[in-house]
């Protein structure tokens, strides 16, 4: 039907919406997935470029809703390129004793199962269609290496990620599926202006970080993209260059 195709999870706001803007800039149709329609609409409307952005609410956590947005995106486009599974939650700093269960399942579905259940659908789709392969990008974290203080849940979906993609990459070769992770420091979203009124360090103290431009993200993650599917980066760090990681502690 002509064109790369690709799924942004988590394209309503922050990263997602800043790859999906980069994506459609670069010519690619996107679909911006995520649980409110309306966030999503206002996100694909800012979009330019000779691509074009589709906005499908769907709940990652949902299986029947993953399975329907992929089953959409074969029947309108026929295939897809690229699903950059991005979609993700974090909590409050706390130790593993003060962190309630119900927390911990939560973040475990969205960061992990929800990732899962999209990385499942699509190279199901990838496989089957002609013709054969696509890319994975997932979506890491700084936290999938080096753990903040308090983090047991968000740091141990983060880890999990890194196994998905090394199994991705590894079972996809046979279908020319490539699966690759981008790990992200400090990106400069809503979600990360906690850094700049200070967060607990490793030291015990509360300090400000820096932070970096979330385009500096999305431009990344086109970079994979635009690969032919004989190579493939497999992981990549991009983060603020003065923001602690090395020496976190």
């Amino acid at each position: 039907m002509g064109g790369k195709i690709a799924v942004v999870t988590g394209a309503g706001s922050g990263i997602g919406e800043a790859v999906g803007a980069e994506l459609v800039a670069d010519g690619w149709t996107t679909v911006y997935c995520g649980r409110t329609l309306q966030k999503l609409e206002a996100a694909a409307e800012k979009a330019s470029g000779p691509g074009k952005a589709v906005p499908v609410a769907c709940d990652v956590t949902d299986e029947e809703q993953v399975d329907a947005l992929f089953q959409q995106v074969e029947r309108d486009y026929g295939r897809i390129d690229l699903l950059f599974n991005n979609a993700g939650i974090a909590a409050s700093t706390l130790t593993i004793d003060e962190t309630p269960v119900d927390l911990w399942r939560q973040i475990v579905d969205v960061n992990l199962t929800g990732s899962f259940l999209c990385a499942r659908a699509a190279f199901g789709l990838m496989r089957r269609q002609s013709p054969q392969g696509g890319r994975i990008i997932n979506n890491g974290s700084i936290s999938a290496h080096t753990p903040r203080p308090g983090s047991v849940p968000y740091t141990s979906t983060k880890h999990a990620i890194s196994g998905l993609t090394k199994t991705l990459a590894l079972d996809g070769r046979p279908f020319d599926i490539a699966c690759g992770q981008i790990d992200i420091g400090n990106a400069e979203t809503d979600i990360a202006t906690a850094m700049a009124r200070g967060v607990p360090q490793a030291s015990g103290i509360i300090a400000t970080e820096p932070l970096m431009d979330v385009q500096r993200v999305a431009d990344a993650v086109k970079y994979m993209a635009s690969l032919p599917l004989d190579a493939n980066v497999l992981f990549l760090t991009v983060m603020a260059t003065k923001m602690p990681y090395v020496g976190r502690g």
